[in-house]
């Protein structure tokens, strides 16, 4: 063999592997490899589940390596593990996980603007879409492309994306914009913009730093790493910490030293003595008392002993004497009254009896009392606005300080209340800030001051003030709209002024109105509401005003409508004429729904001819009306009459429009056109000619002529119309079929009608242009003359013939197009070849242009002499056209 039998023992184990999602990468490896012998062979497991690489062409091994194919996130997803066997066992790999990294686009709805006074501190939170793997953020200030630069009074947080800003500055308003990237999914995404806009209500003042963000209470980090801690605090005033303690408790010689004693040093000591041999333990206990200044105490001494024990008691080395202030009391107990910060110090009590002495240590600690030195202030606030409500305190610097805040007798839950409630400052600073006041806000505030030995407090009041509350409407009249409402509440703040408002059926929204009185102060509490329509349904509401702003308004009054009354809009646009013989014809504008002022709406036509004294008045009851036709057959054609048009409804007759003067129908033309000739351009055109009708008021007048088209084929009849107006006396008619013969018949119209037709004509189209292109078409290139010649185009009997050629050549097909026309097959061209040529040529003949040749591209001159092509370059930009009948030598196209 190979050597002595072993288990497989792992060289190599799989590593966590992240992916891009969005990733085109066609193989992900998950590396295995191990040492044993005989040589173990490998299996893999995903998720638990073995791996059967027989029927799976997706996984496979590479060694002991796993290659899976293009990887993707509904299936592979998950954890793998690696086993190695041979005869002497299996060993198993770690679990390594394969993930898939991604980040979603944001959501486009559009973000609140952030309100801020200057000197306020804000966060601006970036809120990554949903994703997988590291984030990096950035942000961007007015879409500028240049992120947002950190510094002592911005800074971006790594780990949750927001922006900082310690202290806002007038050039701080604008728009921000978060650019979240994930690298390992390569790919990076923009949120929505923030506005942050600066408050007009002042500036901010001073208050301490608030640590916004901090330190977390642990982080695991593996051995010489690198650990990112991120801190950063809100504030506008610089504060200086106070440096540590240096070593309070000190071990010398076996002796323990504790300075500055504490209440937390309260507790048991162990000693430990300790040799190669052994170790031995002693414990002592160490009672601390706390007392203020000015206070009383009374250091408890009652040994156990029998007979009866005497107490004594020292202060350090020293025995202690009787005094008013310091004496021992009737149980051994050491009182100590109106306390000093001199009485800080161990005391020892010393019990005796005839079996011995005993002895007791414990310390008294004299503190500082704790005083609120600025209490909350009552504050008189607006809406919207924010506050800091002060509670500092001085206390005895080795004691802590606790704050409890509470608003009208319950704890203010700081986290719950995130959103307006803030502590800022810390130690001996308990400052409540209150964001974005709102009403509910009002009320009273009392800060609790807590140490070890004192319970303090201080109570300010504070007053929101706000616009007014809802107001209702009581009772409006259904004929001068009386309206009365009682007001709400003036949220602390009186209420200066009322405004009413009205919405009808054809209003858009609610509209201010005019009101008796004209203004309506804060005591005022009813009104005549003028300048109303008539006959249309009313809704009216009214809305407080104090120094605050408007308030909300009251809830719609119930919907009515005005008393009737005689219109007075009168009709516009009266116009007319046209129709049959022996009517007048009459229109006008519509008066709008709102505008009718009552019931039975309808118009009055009144109309006479020019120059009569007697006006003939028509009703016509319609709301929709916009249209009048007057029959009589004493109307002669084309008469003119005067004409005004009015309205009425259920009150009466109201308003008429201005005289206009409309003309009566008139007879059709009398006369058909003469000389009507029609000829052929082409395949699909014609050309009908006529001379114009002298007419007059008897032989009927003449707007324009009508031209009637059609063929004598029974199997596709075409019959077609074509207008022209004025005194235009031909019309071309296109899209015929060719070889066709086609009828045309001329006939004038007037608003009256149509007259008689001219006498038919008839004409053939042409046959159809050649349908084959030129074709074996050659050039040659010789000094900027470019020679071409193609072959004759031979038609078909159903075809026009060819009576020529059109050359078509242009730089680029944006370029202007030039034509030169030409009888024979062959042409030649003078050009500044300094770009590419495009060319075609197409046939010419009576039906029309045929089928273009192929375009063919003539390289520049300049291509051509790189490939040894004499060329001559003119220094004058022209192009000029020769035509002769044959090009000595042919080149074959170059395709």
């Amino acid at each position: 063999g190979d050597g002595p039998f072993s288990r497989p023992v792992f060289t190599q184990e799989p590593q966590d592997v992240t992916v891009p999602l969005a990733s085109s990468q066609s193989e992900v490896t998950l590396s295995c490899a191990a040492n044993g012998y005989p040589p173990p062979h490998y299996m893999w497991r995903q998720n638990g589940t073995d791996l059967d690489f027989s029927m799976s062409s997706h996984h496979r091994l590479d060694g002991g390596n796993l290659a899976i194919s293009s990887p993707r996130w509904d299936q592979d997803t998950g954890t793998y593990q690696c086993l190695a066997t041979n005869p002497l066992g299996t060993a198993l790999s770690r679990k390594a996980k394969l993930q898939f990294a991604y980040i979603e686009d944001f959501e486009t709805k559009t973000r609140s603007a952030v309100s801020v006074r200057e000197g306020q501190g804000v966060v601006l939170l970036c809120g990554p879409p949903p994703h997988f793997g590291d984030l990096s953020y950035a942000w961007t200030f007015n879409d500028n492309p240049l992120h947002v630069q950190e510094d002592n009074r911005r800074f971006v947080s790594q780990e949750t994306g927001n922006l900082y800003i310690a202290k806002v500055e007038p050039s701080d308003v604008g728009n921000y914009t978060c650019f979240v990237t994930n690298r390992e999914a390569r790919r990076s995404v923009r949120g929505p913009p923030t506005p942050l806009v600066q408050r007009p209500d002042g500036v901010m003042g001073e208050y301490e730093p608030k640590i916004e963000v901090r330190f977390p209470d642990t982080i695991q980090a593996t051995k010489d790493s690198s650990v990112k801690l991120e801190c950063f605090a809100l504030g506008n005033l610089t504060h200086f910490g106070s440096s540590c303690m240096r070593e309070r408790i000190q071990v010398e010689n076996g002796t323990l030293t504790i300075t500055m004693l504490n209440v937390s040093d309260s507790g048991v000591y162990q000693c430990a003595a300790e040799n190669k041999h052994h170790t031995i333990y002693a414990n002592a206990e160490l009672r601390v008392l706390v007392v203020q200044v000015g206070g009383d105490v009374a250091i408890e001494c009652r040994p156990r002993a029998f007979p009866r024990a005497t107490v004594s008691w020292s202060r350090g080395a020293r025995g202690l004497g009787r005094s008013r202030r310091v004496f021992v009391l009737e149980d051994g107990s050491l009182k100590i009254q109106n306390a000093s910060r001199s009485d800080t110090g161990p005391y020892t009590c010393v019990a005796t009896n005839p079996f011995g002495v005993a002895r007791s240590t414990g310390g008294l600690v004299v503190k500082e009392r704790t005083i609120i030195t600025e209490p909350p202030s009552p504050m008189d606030v607006t809406v919207g606005e924010s506050i800091v409500l002060t509670c500092q305190v001085s206390h005895d610097p080795s004691m802590e300080v606790t704050f409890v805040w509470s608003f009208n007798g319950h704890i203010i839950d700081l986290k719950k209340d995130a959103a307006h409630f803030e502590r800022i400052g810390g130690g001996s600073v308990g400052d409540l800030m209150i964001r974005n006041i709102q009403l509910s806000h009002s009320g009273r505030y009392l800060c609790a001051v807590t140490t070890a030995l004192e319970n303090l407090s201080a109570v300010a009041e504070i007053i929101v003030r706000g616009p007014p509350e809802e107001v209702r409407v009581e009772h409006i009249s259904s004929t001068t709209s009386q309206l009365s409402w009682q007001p709400g509440s003036d949220n602390n703040s009186p209420i200066q002024i009322f405004t009413i408002q009205a919405r009808t059926p054809f209003s858009v929204g609610w509209q201010a109105v005019s009101t008796v009185p004209e203004i309506l102060n804060g005591q005022t509490y009813n009104a005549t509401v003028v300048g109303l329509i008539p006959w249309v349904e009313y809704e009216f509401r009214v809305l407080a005003g104090n120094s605050i702003g408007i308030g909300e308004p009251s809830k719609a009054s119930e919907l009515l409508r005005t008393k009737a009354s005689v219109p007075i809009v009168a009709p516009t646009n009266i116009q007319g004429g046209g129709g049959s013989r022996s009517e007048l014809v009459v229109t006008w504008e519509p008066i709008p729904e709102e505008l009718q002022n009552g019931g039975e709406f309808g118009y009055l036509v009144m109309l006479r001819p020019v120059g009569s004294a007697t006006w003939t008045k028509e009703r016509v009851p319609s709301v929709e009306a916009s249209r009048f036709v007057y029959r009589n057959e004493s109307v002669t054609p084309l008469s003119p009459f005067e004409v005004k048009v009015g309205v009425y409804n259920s009150e009466g007759e109201g308003a008429l429009s201005t005289v206009s003067i409309v003309y009566s129908g008139e007879d059709e033309p009398q006369l058909a056109p003469r000389g009507t000739s029609a000829q052929s351009f082409s395949a699909s055109e014609m050309e009908v000619s006529w001379t114009a009708i002298a007419w007059n008021r008897i032989t009927g007048r003449v707007l324009g002529y009508e031209v009637l088209y059609w063929t004598d084929d029974s199997r596709e009849p075409m019959i077609g119309k074509v207008r022209v107006h004025g005194n235009v006396t031909t019309k071309t008619i296109m899209g015929l079929k060719a070889n066709t013969i086609y009828f045309a018949s001329v006939r004038a119209y007037n608003t009256g009608g149509t007259g008689p037709s001219s006498p038919p004509v008839n004409v053939t189209t042409k046959k159809s242009p050649p349908s084959q292109p030129p074709a074996n078409i050659a050039w040659k290139l010789t000094n900027s003359k470019l020679c071409l010649n193609w072959e004759h185009v031979k038609t078909m009997e159903n075809e026009s013939e060819v009576l020529g050629y059109k050359i078509l050549y242009r730089q680029n097909r944006q370029s202007k197009t030039h034509v030169l026309e030409t009888n024979n097959t062959s042409a030649e061209l003078l050009v500044p070849f300094e770009e590419d040529y495009l060319i075609e040529i197409r046939t010419v003949s009576d039906g029309g242009d045929g089928s273009s040749s192929e375009e063919i591209r003539i390289p520049k001159m300049s291509s051509l002499s790189s490939r040894g092509v004499p060329v001559w370059e003119p220094s004058i930009h022209f192009l000029s056209v020769v035509m002769i009948f044959y090009c000595f030598t042919i080149q074959p196209l170059e395709r």
